[in-house]
């Protein structure tokens, strides 16, 4: 008989797993919540404009390639990838300004105004990362189970380029020694929501992503690739059913049985979770099943800042802004230990703005535009009332200012607003949007294992697992759970599909 599947959560990491383990046989019925696919990743449509409503970076889109084309698939022609030059601009305070392109030559002009030896160290430091993504690759592709893991030839081929005691800020300090330019390398960490004097000096590796491999925008939004994964797995089959949340995973013993859905209960002969990991556990499994992560330990655990969102469907263009713009605050530190104590929302907050109609005017109505604008605060915690939302508001509509947009609230056709209690709402644990920390006691063995080890015939996949957070590294995690699942269940590939499956046409995209 035909093993049957079910992934709890239609996010990125449940609809790769769905096209994986498809391609392995199985029978595969994706629970969605929501009433459309993608988790933190889906789209936002209201009068007109479309918003992505986590992810607008498109980054390193090689594992996701390599995922639909196992399965006989060409991403490239289910989504349109644009890339973008200049990829992003940096704004700081003082008024300096990189505009971030995988140029080098431009970009070492524009680091050597800063500091003429630090224009001079990026070859040096861009080959240095080339080699260790290269070393640390393979156990980023693997699983870890367990401590002996840490000793895997993977693992210790990549030990001399770690440095596990440093931070990213510190390693960077070998290479460049004005404080904005190793900004400008580091500020990626708040990709994983953590500070780059604390994160992990492994994650040097996500500037260096950028600028070797380029930043993307998929045309109708980060969104619109999940929407394409969605349509892919109905094509293999997957049953993916919107609107029904799972409330809770049958145990006998310490094996999963199956989902309850709609108080109806589903058979499965594994389950796979790509809901937030802490609620998901606190939600699903009894607290007297798990053994490592009970709720006393992961009310323990460190967890990532969380986001205060504005989405501003606005009349006319925005012209002051290019495609992405981060603005980095002076007191850059401040911010930072503002986000760690989690007790106050910072005066001058750094910010991120997309203005993505520069690029893409699918977005928006004729004439108009979209803007979404991110900053960074504490997730939720008894010191900060959410309740209220106007200062937060109006500390967002300042920040803008600062950037050259003025005279906006006139011309909001559309206004959306997230904060983490919206976040925890839907299903986040804290609010905390980046998931857990990642400081090297939560991470490889240290956090959650994707064969998970608390139930048999369970596995996690997305930013709670490993490998962590950010959409790359989800859709590995993706890869690193369906083999784990069919290495257990025995499953074998099927034949692959032609590679040059033709793109999906407006008539078939109704039909999603």
């Amino acid at each position: 008989m035909t093993p049957h599947i079910a992934i709890v959560g239609g996010g990125p990491g449940g609809l790769a797993s769905a096209l994986l383990l498809a391609r392995h046989k199985a029978r595969v019925t994706l629970f969605e919540r929501a009433p459309a696919l993608g988790g933190r990743s889906a789209l936002i449509r209201e009068a007109g404009f479309t918003f992505d409503t986590g992810p607008t970076f498109f980054l390193y889109p090689r594992v996701l390639e390599e995922i639909v084309a196992s399965c006989g698939f060409d991403l490239r022609r289910e989504v349109d990838l644009l890339q973008l030059d200049p990829m992003y601009r940096l704004q700081f305070e003082a008024g300096q300004r990189i505009d971030a392109t995988a140029d080098l030559p431009a970009l070492q002009r524009q680091i050597a105004a800063f500091d003429a030896h630090d224009g001079a160290n990026l070859p040096a430091f861009m080959e240095e990362n080339r080699r260790k993504l290269a070393l640390f690759r393979p156990a980023l592709e693997r699983g870890f189970d367990s401590v002996r893991d840490l000793l895997s030839p993977e693992v210790l081929r990549a030990l001399p380029l770690l440095r596990p005691l440093r931070s990213v800020d510190a390693d960077l300090r070998r290479h460049f020694r004005h404080p904005l330019v190793r900004l400008a390398f580091s500020f990626q960490c708040k990709y994983l929501g953590m500070s780059p004097f604390q994160c992990p000096s492994l994650f040097t590796i996500l500037s260096f992503l950028e600028y070797e491999h380029g930043v993307f925008h998929p045309r109708g939004g980060c969104g619109a690739v999940m929407e394409a994964l969605g349509r892919i797995a109905r094509r293999m089959g997957v049953d993916i059913r919107l609107s029904q949340p799972v409330e809770r995973i049958e145990i006998s013993g310490r094996r999963a049985t199956g989902v309850r859905v709609g108080g109806g209960f589903v058979p499965a002969d594994a389950v796979l979770v790509n809901a937030d990991f802490a609620h998901a556990m606190k939600t699903l499994v009894p607290n007297a099943a798990r053994r490592r992560w009970t709720d006393g330990k992961l009310a323990r655990k460190k967890y990532s800042c969380s986001t205060f969102m504005l989405y501003l469907g606005i009349e006319g263009a925005v012209e002051e802004l290019p495609h992405h713009t981060v603005y980095l605050a002076e007191d850059f530190v401040g911010n930072l230990r503002d986000l760690d104590e989690g007790r106050r929302l910072t005066e001058n907050p750094s910010v991120y703005v997309q203005n993505a109609c520069r690029t893409d005017p699918t977005l928006a109505p004729k004439g108009c535009s979209t803007l979404y604008l991110l900053v960074p605060v504490p997730h939720r915690s008894e010191h900060i009332d959410w309740n209220d939302t106007a200062a937060a508001r109006a500390r967002a509509f300042r920040q803008l200012e600062r950037l050259g947009v003025r005279d906006l609230e006139r011309r909001i056709r559309v206004e959306r607003m997230m904060t983490p209690r919206s976040w925890e709402e839907q299903g986040i644990y804290r609010g905390a949007t980046f998931n857990l920390r990642h400081s090297y006691d939560q991470m490889l063995c240290f956090r959650p294992h994707n064969r998970f080890e608390d139930l048999d015939r369970v596995y996690l996949v997305g930013g709670g697992t490993h490998p962590g957070s950010g959409l790359p590294v989800i859709f590995e995690s993706a890869r690193i759970s369906a083999r784990a699942l069919c290495d257990d269940l025995g499953l074998q590939e099927r034949a692959r599909a032609p590679a040059n499956q033709p793109a999906m046409t407006p008539a078939m995209m109704e039909t999603v």
